[in-house]
């Protein structure tokens, strides 16, 4: 069990079909409801109603959210749902989250293991523990070994240990990279005088590419608040990009900033702050985002599903 949650702690629990994955989870669970503290639950919808089933009457006493919608882009699971959690309560919490499943897309996985190193970040030195289950029998070794990179904690049916490979700098340091340019692409160069007419001209491309109401205004609003914090802190201008892809339409906005804050878009700002919360609504708004960058340049992607 875990003893005392001062200070974080990070498990990744390997699991094998469901017996395992309850046995590791519930008394996870029941341990923080014995203790009084407040307890969370964030999976996918099938294991949610395992977990759900398992608690009986004690569900009741937990929050359960479904990671199918509320984690549909990694990039809004840190804000919207750990830190909004433990941000409700002044003491110690615990939740379970599993943002990585069988079914992720390859485009989406990296944002996962980005937000899995994150959370060390966030967390450093508050009472919070936060267990991240990963299926041995349906996920690749190699991302069971970036559970290792990005867990200070391994827990398995065998017994606990200390990751002998976590390193969650290196992580983030190796998501770093710049992206892959696509193969065609809209491209306008923009800077303040073109900011106005921008959110119309992404509006009818999104249009044009079958992107509906209301995810259309979502999408026009995302480029907008993009290409804003371009002009106010990546240098003054940039480059907007837009383009199909598979079942998604995307657009990438790269300007000559640096991002130095690694939790920008993932945390709050205080509430006296007058900005800080572009790419906050960002990460709410798209299904997935991926900012990479290096000194002196930064490129954000974000991919809306038509």
């Amino acid at each position: 069990m875990v003893d005392a949650l001062r200070p974080f702690r990070h498990p990744a629990l390997f699991y094998r079909g469901d017996t395992e994955y309850l046995d590791g989870l519930v008394p996870f669970l029941d341990e923080g409801l014995d203790r009084g503290e407040p307890v969370a639950v964030a999976v996918p919808g099938r294991n949610l109603l395992l977990v759900e089933k398992a608690l009986g009457p004690r569900s009741g006493e937990v929050r359960l959210i479904d990671l199918h919608q509320a984690g549909r882009n990694p990039g809004a699971i840190l804000p919207t749902v750990l830190l909004a959690f433990a941000g409700e309560h002044a003491g110690p919490v615990r939740i379970a989250v599993e943002p990585v499943w069988p079914g992720r897309s390859a485009a989406e996985y990296p944002a996962c293991v980005l937000h899995e190193a994150l959370i060390n970040t966030a967390f450093a030195g508050r009472p919070v523990a936060v267990l991240c289950p990963y299926d041995t029998a349906a996920l690749s070794p190699e991302v069971l070994a970036d559970a290792g990179r990005t867990h200070p904690e391994l827990w398995a049916p065998a017994g606990r240990s200390a990751s002998p490979h976590y390193d969650p700098d290196r992580v983030r340091a190796d998501l770093t990279r710049p992206l892959e340019p696509p193969a065609a692409a809209v491209e306008r160069a923009f800077d303040v005088a073109q900011l106005a007419t921008l959110r119309g001209f992404t509006e009818i491309w999104a249009a044009r590419h079958g992107l509906r109401r209301p995810r259309r205004d979502d999408f026009a609003l995302a480029v907008a608040e993009l290409t804003t914090n371009s002009v106010l802190y990546g240098g003054g201008t940039g480059v907007l990009r837009l383009w199909a892809e598979d079942e998604h339409v995307v657009a990438e906005v790269t300007d000559d900033g640096t991002i130095t804050e690694p939790l920008a878009g993932r945390v709050p700002p205080p509430a006296a702050s007058l900005g800080g919360r572009g790419l906050l609504l960002v990460n709410r708004l798209a299904d997935l985002v991926r900012t990479y960058w290096v000194p002196g340049r930064t490129t954000t992607r974000v991919h809306f599903l038509r």
